[in-house]
């Protein structure tokens, strides 16, 4: 191993952008019960799902539309 390595030519990691952070979320039993149901319709595993369609909204700019009754 050497005392010193030289990174002044090195580039940046072109993954970073892809990278996934862990997180706790908290979703009601029917939204998790729909994305298992679905994971086993396509072979997909369900937190994939979730990730693809939320990824998909923000990609789209998709805005709620809530109505409190």
């Amino acid at each position: 191993m050497r005392k010193e390595y030289d990174f002044s030519k090195a580039s940046a990691n072109p993954y970073t952008a892809k990278l996934r952070r862990q997180i706790s979320i908290r979703l009601d039993m029917k939204a998790i019960e729909y994305f298992k149901e679905q994971a086993q319709k396509t072979g997909i595993p369900y937190q994939k799902l979730i990730n693809l369609y939320l990824t998909e909204c923000a990609a789209t700019n998709k805005t709620l539309k809530l109505s409190w009754k």
